[in-house]
């Protein structure tokens, strides 16, 4: 173990917390519903549902999932939906049957998603129905046999409306009803039954499904609670919730640990909608606000921000990319509240490190590592890190991950030998003991908080006719933190052109991973072994 510098400045944070306090997650959220039944668990889009509500809909979901599915502990069922009030209906009736959540992105292309689908085993899946064509196109390839749809609309709203369907699909609003007749059977859950998959890049191309446990979520929201005590208030607290909840961070903090608390959350399912997110904030009047650098940025700069009355806000939280001080002052200047950074990984659950609630001012850091979590600095040669020396920030702690979802040689690479998790950033501790990230995983593309890895897009790009090879690096964006440019050779005699890339790109990649950038060039920088330098790519900028 390391000598854990940041302990002397926790003052009254425990060291460690007890990541057993509650077997399940479930039982995490029960004791709130418990507590908490007649206050609103969610907002969205004029809809309000309170925790008892929630809780009724959630068992109605899961007595469907045993009875009408078949549903059996450990079975993997995913959820490819935007922040609506569907999602946490769907989460916590999953976890009931004792399912494992994947996450999915409603934004992914058919490609993405037959990958995600069948690498995860998925039988079921909940999906938005505004992106149900993108299930149509690749459930024959997988072995989906259910399809439940959700809607911001009700049944009755929606019966009119022209939409794809396919035999067997059903309403989530439909199953809950069905459920509601239908006994549930309580499923016995313990900490190391797994309750997510959550997919993240792969440097292969393909992305692989961090496997989060009960008992890694558990300790996340108890280290969390344990770092920020005064931003916890049972039955005070109002959340607004951006970052769409398939991200864990968003899942994490905003969903699980608020709803813990008895949290009001107002979901946001368009933020690209600035008219209507700052209709939501001037109504919710939120205490809790999280967001990355590019959001923040938006909401600064758009002219109706003055509108909005933040005299209640006390916690500002970011995380996804660095925070950049100009941004935290700025937003300090319109909202009274500074901007605590934070550090973590879909692998992680996905908090390591925060600015705690001690935290007087911006500090330019990711703050302390919480507590029951040791992170070390590895040198290249091996060695743990002096003071103020960089090194890869290797982390262990309850929150971390078993490992990635059946993959063997990953989880090999993914931990050094005494069990600490390699998460491939470099970072510094300062005198004070709080951990800068100083660089990333030397490939790796930051896009507004999403990871881009180069491989995939160029294993894309490549297969669009006319290219005969191409490499990607990130570029400074002022919007995004990080864009896509993707330098490509044109194979003789084709009539490729930057645009012809880019639209053969959306077809295959999410928004966020298209390139923004195309460059046609006569070669690429190689080695003496014929291996692409992107290093000598990222210093043509």
């Amino acid at each position: 173990m390391t000598s854990k510098p940041w302990l002397i400045n926790y003052q009254d944070i425990p060291e460690t917390i007890n990541p057993d306090a509650y077997p399940s997650v479930v039982a995490m959220l029960d004791e709130a519903i418990d507590k908490y039944p007649d206050r609103i668990a969610f907002h969205c889009m004029g809809q309000q549902i309170s925790y008892a509500d929630l809780s009724r809909r959630a068992y109605a979901f899961a007595a469907y999932l045993q009875h009408r599915l078949g549903v059996t502990k450990g079975e993997r069922i995913a959820v490819m939906l935007p922040n609506i009030i569907a999602f946490p209906i769907a989460c916590l009736g999953i976890a009931r049957a004792g399912g494992v959540q994947v996450n999915v992105n409603p934004m992914y292309t058919p490609r993405e998603l037959e990958h995600q689908l069948n690498d995860a085993g998925v039988k079921t899946i909940v999906v938005f129905d505004a992106v149900l064509p993108t299930v149509l196109q690749v459930h024959q390839k997988t072995s989906l046999r259910t399809i439940i749809t959700a809607s911001t609309l009700t049944d009755s709203q929606a019966t009119s409306m022209a939409r794809p369907s396919i035999n067997g699909a059903i309403t989530l609003d439909r199953a809950t009803a069905e459920g509601a007749s239908l006994d549930y059977q309580p499923v016995a859950l313990s900490g190391s039954d797994l309750l997510f998959l959550q997919y993240t890049g792969g440097t292969t191309g393909l992305s692989k499904g961090a496997a989060l446990s009960h008992r890694n979520l558990v300790a996340n929201i108890e280290q969390f609670k344990a770092f920020m005590p005064s931003f916890m208030r049972p039955a005070q607290e109002v959340v607004i919730t951006a970052i769409p909840m398939y991200h864990i961070f968003a899942l994490m903090v905003n969903f699980l640990t608020y709803f813990t608390v008895g949290a009001e959350n107002w979901l946001v399912t368009n933020p690209r909608d600035m008219d209507s997110f700052i209709d939501v904030f001037k109504e919710a009047r939120p205490t809790i606000f999280t967001g990355v650098n590019t959001l923040f940025g938006s909401l600064i700069a758009h002219p109706r921000s003055r509108e909005i009355d933040f005299s209640r806000l006390h916690l500002t939280a970011g995380g996804g990319a660095a925070v950049v001080a100009a941004t935290s002052a700025q937003w300090e200047e319109l909202t009274g509240s500074f901007i605590r950074e934070g550090y973590g990984l879909s692998e992680t659950s996905p908090v390591l490190s925060f600015n705690p609630a001690n935290t007087p001012a911006f500090t330019g850091t990711t703050g302390y590592p919480l507590p029951s979590t040791d992170i070390k600095l590895i040198t290249e040669d091996g060695t743990e890190a002096g003071p103020g020396e960089a090194g890869e920030v290797c982390a262990k702690g309850p929150q971390v991950m078993s490992g990635y979802w059946q993959q063997p040689q990953a989880n090999a690479a993914a931990f050094t030998a005494d069990g600490y998790f390699r998460t491939g950033d470099i970072g510094t501790f300062d005198a004070n003991g709080m951990l800068k990230i100083v660089d990333r995983k030397k490939d790796m593309i930051l896009v507004s908080g999403f990871n881009v890895f180069p491989n995939e897009i160029e294993a894309v790009a490549t297969a669009c006719p006319g290219v005969l090879e191409c490499a990607c690096v990130g570029v400074p964006d002022e919007k995004t933190g990080e864009a896509v440019r993707l330098y490509v050779v044109a194979a003789s005699e084709s009539n490729l052109s930057p645009a012809s890339v880019t639209e053969f790109c959306r077809t295959q990649l999410t928004s966020y991973k298209v390139p923004k950038q195309v460059v046609l060039v006569s070669t690429l920088p190689k080695s003496t072994v014929g291996k692409i330098l992107r290093r000598e790519l990222r210093d043509l900028q």
